[in-house]
C-alpha cells in the first residue's frame, strides 16, 4: 500500500493528497507530528519534514515538489502541468509563488505561529509576525482573485497543480478562520470550485483537537 506521512493543516500535505486522490491512486494516511523529531521518520526523510510518500515498491519520496513532479512522470494519464510548454512554465511558477512566496509571507507568518510554534513548545505567537501574515494575505487574496477572474482555473484553462497548490494553503488557513472573503468574489468562487471537487472533500473532513474551523468551512455551498 502507498503511504503518505502527513500533516492535518500542512498546506504541502494537503497538496499532495488531492493530486493522489486526482490521479486515483489509493494511499494510506500516516500522521507526522514532525516536532517530535522521531529517529525512524527522520531515517526516511532527515529534514524532518512533511510530506513524505512511499510507494508500494518502497521507494521513499520526500518534499512535495518532487513528489508531485514525481506522480506526473510515473502517472501521466492525468496530466496536471499542462501539456504544452508555456502551460508547463505558468503552472510551475504558481506553484512555486504559493509554495514559495506565499508560504513565506502568509502561512509561516499565521500558521506557523499560531499552531505550529504551540505543538512546538517554541512560546506565544509572535505579534508582528501576524500582523505581517494578515496583510500580506490580503494582497495575496487580491492576486489569486485577478487569476481567477481573468482565467478558467489559476493557471489557464485546465484545472492543475497550481490550483491545488493554492487550495493547500487556503483551505489551511480558511480551517484557522483567517481568510476573509469578502476581499475577492472572484477567489471565493474559485475556492467554491475546489472545495466541491471529490478528491478535495477529505482535506474538508480533517479536524485538529481544540480547533473549531468557522461554520462554512466544509459547506460546499459556501
Amino acid at each position: 500500500m502507498r503511504i503518505l506521512y502527513h500533516l492535518p493543516l500542512s498546506p504541502f500535505s494537503r497538496k499532495v493528497r488531492v493530486v493522489l486522490s486526482e490521479k486515483r491512486l489509493p494511499f494510506e494516511l500516516r500522521l507526522e507530528k514532525v516536532w517530535q523529531r522521531r529517529p525512524e521518520y527522520l531515517a526516511l526523510n532527515p529534514a524532518g519534514t512533511v510530506p513524505t510518500l512511499i510507494e508500494p515498491d518502497e521507494m521513499v519520496i520526500a518534499d512535495s515538489g518532487v513528489i508531485c513532479e514525481y506522480l506526473e512522470e510515473a502517472y501521466p494519464d492525468l496530466p496536471l502541468i499542462g501539456r504544452t510548454a508555456a502551460e508547463h512554465i505558468e503552472v510551475r511558477r504558481l506553484v512555486a509563488w504559493f509554495d514559495g512566496k506565499f508560504a513565506q509571507e502568509v502561512t509561516r507568518n499565521l500558521l506557523g505561529e499560531k499552531f505550529m510554534k504551540r505543538l512546538a513548545g517554541r512560546g506565544e505567537p509572535d505579534a508582528l509576525a501576524l500582523r505581517a501574515g494578515y496583510a500580506n494575505l490580503r494582497q495575496h487574496m487580491e492576486y489569486l482573485g485577478w487569476l481567477a477572474e481573468t482565467r478558467k482555473w489559476i493557471a489557464g484553462e485546465t484545472i492543475s497543480l497550481a490550483d491545488f497548490a493554492a487550495a493547500g494553503h487556503i483551505s489551511a488557513l480558511d480551517f484557522a478562520g483567517d481568510i476573509d472573503w469578502s476581499v475577492s468574489g472572484s477567489a471565493r468562487e474559485w475556492y467554491a470550485r475546489m472545495k466541491s471537487r471529490p478528491s478535495f472533500r477529505p482535506v474538508l473532513a480533517d479536524r485538529v483537537p481544540g480547533v473549531t474551523p468557522p461554520a462554512h468551512y466544509a459547506d460546499l455551498d459556501f
